[in-house]
C-alpha cells in the first residue's frame, strides 16, 4: 500500500509539472523568430511552445480556426477584422506585440521624385494591405485618394494620378521577388526583412511609428484567456522581448508595448 501511494504521489508530481503545449502560426521574420526566443522562458513556466511556420496570410487563420492550431501572430487588427467578415471566423485579439512599418522599395531608383511616368507600382492584393500602401502613397504625394483615411481604398479609389502610374496587384509575400522587375513594390517589412532589404535605409518611404497597423497574437475567443496563452502574452510584453526587437531589427520593428 505504502508503494502505491508513492507510485501515485510521483505520477500526480509528474502530471503537475508536466508541459501543457501551445502550438501558434508564425510567418518566419519577425514572428517565427521572436517566438523562438521566448520559447526558453516558456518552458520555465511549463509551456512547450512549438511554432509552426507558414510564408501565407490565410491558412494560420483557417487553421486556428478549425482548431489545428491554438493561436497565430502574424497580422494586424485591420487584416483581422477583414478576414473575419469574409470567411465569418470569429478570432479575436489577444495582445499587440509590435508594428512593421509598410514601406515602398524600388530597385532602380533612389527617391519617389525620380519615378518616371507610367511607372508600375506593385501593392499587395489583401484588401487591408492594399489600401495600407495606398494611403502611404497618397501621403507621400505620389497619388490623391477620395478619402485619405479609408484603410480599405482601392485602386478605384484614386481620384488623381499625376504620374500616371500603372498599379499591379500581387499576394504580399511574393512582392519583393518581383522588385527588380518593376520601378516601385509596397512591401510589409517582415517580407522585406527576409529578402535582406534594410527598411531604415532602404525603403523610399515608410510609415511612421504611429502606425495603427500593430502586429497582434490572435486565438479563438475560447481560449484567449488560457494559462498557457496568459503565459505566452506576459512572455511576448517582457523587458526582454522588447530589448530583443530593438537590437536585432534596428528599427525596422517598433516594439508595441
Amino acid at each position: 500500500m505504502k508503494k502505491l501511494l508513492v507510485a501515485f504521489a510521483a505520477v500526480a508530481a509528474f502530471s503537475a509539472h508536466a508541459a501543457e503545449t501551445l502550438t501558434v502560426a508564425a510567418t518566419p521574420v519577425p514572428h517565427a523568430e521572436i517566438l523562438e526566443f521566448v520559447k526558453p522562458a516558456l518552458a520555465k513556466e511549463g509551456v512547450d511552445l512549438k511554432v509552426k511556420v507558414f510564408t501565407d496570410y490565410v491558412q494560420p487563420n483557417v487553421q486556428v480556426a478549425e482548431k489545428r492550431l491554438d493561436a497565430n501572430f502574424f497580422q494586424h487588427q485591420p487584416y483581422l477584422d477583414e478576414f473575419n467578415k469574409a470567411k465569418g471566423t470569429k478570432l479575436v485579439n489577444v495582445a499587440g506585440v509590435h508594428v512593421e512599418p509598410l514601406g515602398a522599395y524600388s530597385s532602380k531608383y533612389k527617391q519617389l521624385s525620380e519615378l518616371p511616368g507610367g511607372a508600375t507600382v506593385v501593392i499587395p492584393n489583401d484588401a487591408t494591405n492594399g489600401g495600407r500602401a495606398l494611403l502611404l502613397l497618397d501621403k507621400a504625394g505620389l497619388i490623391k485618394l477620395k478619402d485619405s483615411n479609408n484603410i480599405l481604398a482601392t485602386i478605384k479609389d484614386i481620384t488623381e494620378n499625376p504620374k500616371d502610374l500603372k498599379f499591379r496587384e500581387l499576394e504580399a509575400a511574393t512582392i519583393p521577388r518581383v522588385l527588380t522587375q518593376v520601378d516601385l513594390a509596397l512591401i510589409n517589412t517582415n517580407y522585406a526583412l527576409e529578402a535582406k532589404l534594410d527598411p531604415s535605409k532602404d525603403a523610399l518611404v515608410i510609415e511612421g511609428k504611429d502606425s495603427p497597423y500593430v502586429n497582434i497574437l490572435v486565438a479563438r475567443p475560447d481560449d484567449k484567456d488560457s494559462d498557457a496563452m496568459n503565459k505566452l502574452v506576459a512572455a511576448l510584453h517582457s523587458p526582454e522581448v522588447k530589448q530583443f526587437i530593438l537590437e536585432k531589427y534596428k528599427g525596422a520593428i517598433v516594439p508595441a508595448f
